[in-house]
């Protein structure tokens, strides 16, 4: 047993969640690690670092939503994360990876493949651009991208059936962020964000989730194009 995969195993059972995906995490970490030697996929290169915080970041999410059969689409994935490493611990959960880069779009499929997850979907495209397909469609929207909330709000909250829900990965100092977004999460069919605490096991770092339940459809004028949501977001 790999180092990666002891150290997924222990703070998986830490989050009360099947220490036997650990051995598939690994693999998908060391698929990570040595692809992003030609190409840039995460600043994160030891594989402490990635069990922590990608992998066991990622399923921390499982203990503040219910994705046990549930349509989950990970809006801005990147390298798979939030999205694959909750798919490895609830495999009932159907997953769309969304990506505007086709390299990482490509890196997915080849860890699915080699995963044996063919029932997970990975999309190269923008959100504000598959809404038109895909408006409404799932029952959770998920978002570690590096974007203010209203922005991903408009993002992905169209794509969110009423009685879902839209869950954003954010840093323990995101208060501003939470004012700033009400206008945004109220216009877009949305009631107030409710905020989960949680600290990555075997670290002392803090996180917060941001759960936004969709009450109501999206009006059908969001999302507007990128462009216009950057210069004036909600």
């Amino acid at each position: 047993m790999s180092d990666m995969e002891r150290l997924l195993r222990g703070g998986l059972s830490a989050l009360g969640l099947p220490p036997d995906a650990a051995e598939a995490m690994a693999r998908y970490g060391r698929m990570l690690l040595e692809r992003n030697r030609v190409m840039n996929l995460t600043a994160i290169t030891s594989e402490a670092d990635v069990a922590r915080l990608h992998f066991l970041d990622s399923c921390a999410l499982a203990a503040f939503a219910d994705f046990r059969g549930k349509s989950v689409v990970d809006v801005g994935t990147g390298a798979g994360f939030p999205g694959l490493p909750l798919r490895l611990v609830e495999p009932s959960m159907r997953l769309t990876l969304l990506d505007a880069q086709r390299k990482r779009v490509d890196f997915l499929r080849d860890v699915c493949a080699a995963l044996e997850l063919p029932d997970v979907t990975a999309i190269q495209g923008r959100a504000e651009e598959c809404a038109a397909e895909y408006r409404e469609a799932f029952d959770i929207a998920v978002s570690r991208a590096v974007a203010g909330l209203p922005v991903l709000a408009e993002l992905c909250m169209p794509l969110v059936r009423v009685g879902g829900e839209f869950l954003a990965m954010k840093s323990a100092n995101c208060d501003e962020e939470l004012s700033s977004a009400k206008r945004a999460v109220a216009t877009l069919g949305g009631e107030a964000a409710q905020v989960a605490e949680y600290a990555i096991p075997g670290t002392d770092v803090p996180r917060r989730l941001i759960i936004i339940k969709k009450t109501r459809p999206t009006p059908p004028g969001y999302p507007r194009t990128f462009a216009k949501i950057k210069k004036k977001p909600l």
